[in-house]
């Protein structure tokens, strides 16, 4: 069963280390809760975001939502891109949960959980 594509935008917050450390202490701490409308997926740089959402990776990102490939062999197929180098990218959009990496049996299926991104710095 093939899930519809991804509609709702990723909000990504960009937030020094320092800050970000500071900001996790808080929040185990209790002294801080996020709200609802706050990034939940967060870099410590614009360079590490645009490393990770490259144009090249966004396209990738296109096509699963478009073909919602049910192995990484048809998305290299789909590509043209070696599968071990899809299985890396992946892997890294997925600790992101840019991705969802889903396991059936020997197989896994990529799915695509965004396309949009909106992005907060602060």
């Amino acid at each position: 069963m093939k899930t519809p594509p991804a509609s709702q935008p990723i909000v990504i917050g960009i937030l020094a280390q320092e800050q970000m450390r500071q900001r996790v202490l808080a929040i185990a701490s209790g002294q801080y809760k996020p709200g609802p409308q706050e990034p939940k997926v967060w870099f410590t740089s614009m360079k590490s975001l645009a490393e990770v959402l490259s144009d090249d990776n966004r396209a990738l990102l296109r096509v699963i939502a478009q073909t919602q490939p049910g192995s990484i062999a048809e998305l290299a197929q789909a590509t043209g891109r070696k599968p071990s180098n899809l299985s890396r990218t992946l892997k890294t959009m997925a600790n992101y949960g840019i991705v969802e990496l889903q396991r059936h049996r020997n197989l896994v299926r990529p799915i695509a959980r965004a396309t949009q991104f909106q992005i907060v710095a602060a």
